[in-house]
């Protein structure tokens, strides 16, 4: 009997950077190419007041914040995208200025929508705990709200659930406490 030799369907992050740049936001989970469709104009606003926050904690951290289109290559077929992530001080130097940033991040955020919310809370969630990202906050720009999430045997756990007129302190980051309604103003 004459075996054949299968072959692997999923694709790499090599491969993926062969790909035609369209413009597209594309992540890897687990091989399968997810299309991350482009943000509403709310969601780019909350994502800059997002990064506005953690860009002013960074420069008295000195730690560093960076935001998508930014590929986290977490193995070859594990590529995600979060909308920010942040780096504390003693690990900025994983990042390389001119490299894939191969690292996983101290703080991740997603900002939802109607049409990435189930990708978010589910399967990207799954990947980001599966590999060790400490912290996770999901932002609703809908609800006004801020749900920040801690990696706890395995899987995330909500620690914190915030409206627009509550503050927010971290539970990893020292010192990293703000008014919620700092994300959500227009």
């Amino acid at each position: 009997m004459q075996f054949m030799q299968g072959t692997d369907a999923r694709v790499t992050y090599a491969e993926l950077l062969q790909w035609p740049d369209d413009g597209r936001q594309r992540e890897l989970h687990d091989g399968e190419v997810v299309v991350v469709p482009a943000p509403f104009p709310r969601h780019q606003l909350v994502a800059s007041n997002v990064e506005a926050v953690l860009r002013e904690y960074a420069n008295r951290s000195h730690g560093l914040m960076l935001h998508a289109p930014l590929d986290i290559v977490l193995t070859d077929h594990v590529v995600l995208q979060p909308d920010v992530v942040y780096f504390r001080r003693e690990r900025r130097v994983l990042i390389k200025d001119w490299e894939a940033t191969r690292a996983v991040p101290d703080l991740a955020v997603e900002v939802l929508s109607s049409r990435t919310e189930p990708l978010d809370r589910g399967r990207k969630m799954d990947l980001l705990a599966r590999f060790g990202l400490p912290e996770y906050w999901l932002v609703d720009p809908a609800k006004n709200t801020l749900e920040i999430h801690l990696l706890r045997g395995g899987a995330y756990q909500c620690v914190i659930e915030v409206g627009e007129r509550g503050s927010v302190t971290s539970p990893t980051l020292p010192g990293l406490s703000f008014a919620a309604a700092r994300l959500f103003a227009a």
